[in-house]
This record gives structure tokens, sequence and C-alpha cells, in this order.
């Protein structure tokens, strides 16, 4: 049961963030209703959001699979379950997207490149960080100085996501189970 209401003030923001909202994700999301009791903090969330969305210095599945593992270690049903839907969105398997909470125990689902971003997601995220020089050089000679950098503002970006939605209260809104195709992958 969520902690706050999902039944923000009804302005011109609110109602235009639901209809982009329904319109994008077949759904208004509730983090958008939360957020909507306050508009001054929404519109610089949404504008976050939205910048955030045009960096490409980083290939999306790995910014993705970073952002699913930081969501998975603080534990946010929310972005696990979005996440999901998002991951589908972008062509990633199946194994992989349900494998990245446990990507420890399947690490034959990933490539080596994979299991090393997954690895500096969970460093940046636990508090407080781990991240070792070691670690941070080899994500750089790997993926290049503007990566490494988009890399660690993701999984930043998914840690105020995932708390937020946490403290929040707010749980599955059912991506998950809208992607799955009944009898399939």
């Amino acid at each position: 049961m969520p902690r706050i209401s999902l039944t923000p003030p009804d302005s011109l923001l609110t109602r235009l963030g639901a209809w982009y909202s329904r319109r994008t994700y077949g759904k208004v999301l509730d983090p958008g209703l939360a957020y909507g009791h306050h508009a001054r903090v929404l519109s610089t969330y949404v504008g976050l959001e939205r910048r955030a969305a045009k960096w490409n210095a980083l290939d999306s599945g790995l910014k993705h699979l970073a952002v699913m593992a930081a969501a998975a270690l603080i534990n946010c049903s929310w972005c696990v379950d979005f996440g999901y839907w998002e991951g589908r969105k972008l062509g990633l398997s199946r194994e992989k997207i349900e494998g990245v909470p446990r990507w420890r125990e399947a690490p034959e689902v990933f490539t080596g490149l994979e299991l090393l971003v997954m690895e500096y997601a969970e460093a940046v995220t636990e508090t407080g960080p781990t991240v070792t020089d070691e670690l941070a050089a080899d994500l750089i000679a790997r993926l290049g100085e503007p990566a490494f950098v988009e890399l660690t503002a993701m999984v930043a970006l998914e840690n105020w996501r995932s708390r937020v939605n946490s403290a929040f209260g707010l749980t599955s809104q059912g991506f998950a189970e809208d992607c799955r195709i009944p009898g399939g992958r």
C-alpha cells in the first residue's frame, strides 16, 4: 500500500503528465502521481529524466542492466517491474532481464562487460559506495571516460528513483506481466 496518496491535486501539470504517461506507457505511472503533490519537484524530476534520456555515450543495453542492478539491490519492486518492460522494449532477452537480480548466480547469461557493469552499479549503490580503483579503471579502459561518467550518473539517477519509490511505498504496476506472451518467452 502506498504511503502517499496517488491522487495529487488536479492541475494542468498533473493532467499533462497523466496524458503523456498513458500515451507512452499505457497507464499513469504511480511515481508521477506521487510527485504530483509537489509541482516543482515533479517538474524538476521530469526535466532531469528527459535530459538523461538523451545521453548516448553508453550502450543502452549496458545502461539498462546497470539501472536494473541498482534497483534490485535497493529492492524497489516498482523499478524492477518497470525495468522489465523497458528491457523488453530495448530488445533484451527475457533471460537476461530476469537474471539481473541474481546475476552472480548465473554469470553465463551475461558477457564479461555486462557483469562488470552490474558489479559497478552495485558498488555505487552500496551504502557507502564500494567502488575500487581497479573496477573504475577497468570500466574506463573498456568504455571510455564519457561512457563511464554516464554509467555513474545513470546509477545515481536510479538510486534516486528506487529510493524515492521505496520510501513512497510504491510497488509493481504490472509492467512485467504486460510483457509476457502466454506460453512463450
